[in-house]
């Protein structure tokens, strides 16, 4: 059984750059460019990570997304269907890095699922 943890934040972003800078400098945070999409990882020293996706017809302003860690993301989301929730995404991968799929539970927040690829 995996902890559960919060294992990834997503902050919405006008620009990854600006907010790049702004939370480099408000808390520190190493900010990373991904390579061919318009997003950043952020990372804190502690451990916890996020990124910037960019705000647009799927993102808005304020939608921040926690990211659950899961080891088994298709029975996670048949039970948050069953306890009430709307599935957003099924289980898809990022090339690479995992898996992830989205739910918005019954309060209407958005919340995701992720299974971190294993490095053979």
């Amino acid at each position: 059984m995996s902890t559960r943890n919060i294992i990834h934040v997503d902050i919405p972003s006008r620009s990854r750059e600006e907010s790049g800078k702004f939370f480099r400098e408000l808390f520190g945070w190493k900010i990373t460019p991904v390579p061919g999409l318009d997003y950043s990882v952020w990372e804190s020293g502690d451990g916890s990570r996020g990124g910037f996706p960019a705000v647009g017809k799927d993102v808005k302003v304020g939608d921040t997304r926690i990211y659950v860690d899961s080891e088994d993301i298709e029975a996670d989301l048949k039970r948050a269907k069953a306890l009430g929730a709307e599935i957003l995404q099924e289980k898809k991968e990022i090339p690479g890095r995992g898996w992830y799929g989205i739910f918005k539970d019954p309060t209407g927040n958005t919340i995701g699922l992720f299974t971190r690829k294993l490095k053979p």
